[in-house]
């Protein structure tokens, strides 16, 4: 009872100062709030009549790429739809050449490989903003309407799958994936307490503003491999990038899982170098 009660006093103690901590952030926040929007008004005049390019990751999704392309295409604000394909061994290419996408092949097998290749083809894209998502199904298209209603926000609009009423039951991501996902963002959140609120560090579903990417493009390390999604956040947020969440619909992947999520084992183990890049930096390497 005593190591019980030791145990709620720290906790309490710990609450009082991370709440004494993020109010010196807010009485700052209201200046630093009007300077980015004075500075991200221009960034979209007008999100019912501005285009986006849209990048889809794919590694061996025959049996999903068609279908994602198609919607993302039916989209009125969508411009080209790219695919990505990280030299897949399938039909990945054929199917979505045949629905209407342009593939780019990036020769380098990993997740971070083929997402940095997004970023970098979509920095220098035609557009002012760029899609990024995935060729597996589990994501809507049509949620990159609301991505686009904050752009006057941030620089780039992240998804999260976090809310139960849009995920479906029957998903990839566990229970276990699920709050193991969510731990590692509140450990990201106090690591830049007062830059915002984040529940959701693997979603691949984002809108990045282009000119904002180009310069920052340097800051991410490609051969982070499945813990990328939570290293392109860390390195946006320790760099003033400013990172909005936007709640978006989870559903059931079209084919076999092949990254995290293939099984809580390899899912822990990602989890565990999240925490590690968050809490002690990550790889040397770094561009």
């Amino acid at each position: 009872m005593v190591l019980i009660g030791i145990l709620v006093l720290l906790a309490s103690l710990l609450l009082v100062l991370l709440v004494r901590i993020r109010r010196v952030y807010d009485q700052n926040r209201k200046s630093i709030r009007s300077d980015f929007l004075n500075q991200a008004s221009p960034h979209i005049k007008n999100t019912d009549l501005a285009k986006v390019d849209v990048y889809l990751t794919a590694w061996n999704d025959q049996l999903s790429i068609g279908h994602v392309v198609r919607e993302f295409r039916e989209i009125q604000s969508v411009g080209r739809v790219i695919v990505i394909d990280n030299d897949s061994s399938d039909r990945t290419r054929e199917e979505a050449l045949a629905a209407g996408a342009e593939v780019i092949i990036e020769k380098k097998r990993g997740y971070g490989q083929v997402v940095f290749r997004a970023l970098s083809e979509g920095s220098s894209g035609q557009h002012d903003w760029f899609a990024l998502c995935e060729g597996d199904g589990t994501f809507l298209a049509r949620d990159l309407h609301k991505l686009l209603q904050y752009t006057s926000e941030a620089s780039v609009v992240n998804g999260t799958r976090i809310v139960e009423q849009l995920r479906e039951v029957e998903t990839q991501l566990t229970n276990f994936m699920f709050f193991g996902n969510f731990f590692a963002a509140k450990v990201l959140e106090v690591k830049h307490l007062g830059k915002g609120t984040f529940t959701d560090l693997g979603t691949t579903y984002k809108l990045v503003h282009a000119k904002s990417m180009q310069r920052n493009l340097h800051l991410f390390n490609p051969e982070v491999n499945l813990e990328f999604n939570a290293h392109f956040l860390d390195r946006c947020l320790s760099n003033n990038v400013r990172v909005l969440e936007v709640p978006i619909n989870f559903r059931a992947r079209i084919g076999k899982s092949k990254g995290g999520n293939q099984s809580n084992l390899i899912a822990l183990r990602v989890g565990f170098r999240m925490l590690k890049g968050i809490l002690f930096g990550w790889k040397s390497n770094e561009r």
